[in-house]
């Protein structure tokens, strides 16, 4: 088993020495600073169990406010404040039709992010420390 000394060790570099076209190649290639911010803002979102059910549930097509509460199992008002959050960061998109509100993801790109996601997740064996073993 390795010592904590050991495993410190792991993400410092053993010799300092900065590759400057390395580092101006990625710095080239950076998003700016608000893109960043506005991308660290949607994996906040993605983040939340029940958000992230509601828009798993997306993936199959258009659903109404009603039914994304009955497949979540949340209120539907807490469904409809989850909702305007992800429409408020353009991750899904609204219609109306009367008094009914049917929901869809936004664009091909969110549902890109949602399969990449849930993907990687089915074919890979995650460390949850803070889980417990059975």
């Amino acid at each position: 088993m390795n010592s904590s000394a050991d495993v410190q060790g792991v993400d410092e570099c053993n010799v300092r020495l900065v590759d400057p076209e390395r580092v101006a190649s990625v710095n080239a290639r950076m998003p700016g600073a608000d893109d960043i911010v506005d991308t660290a803002d949607v994996f906040s979102l993605l983040g939340d169990p029940r958000r992230l059910k509601l828009l798993v549930a997306l993936l199959d097509g258009e659903l109404c406010v009603c039914d994304l509460a009955a497949i979540t199992g949340l209120s539907e008002s807490a469904t409809s404040h989850a909702l305007r959050l992800l429409r408020a960061h353009r991750v899904v998109a609204v219609r109306r039709d009367g008094r009914n509100a049917f929901y869809r993801l936004d664009d091909a790109h969110v549902r890109m992010l949602l399969d990449l996601a849930v993907a990687h997740t089915e074919h890979t064996d995650a460390i949850h420390p803070e889980r417990s073993e059975s």
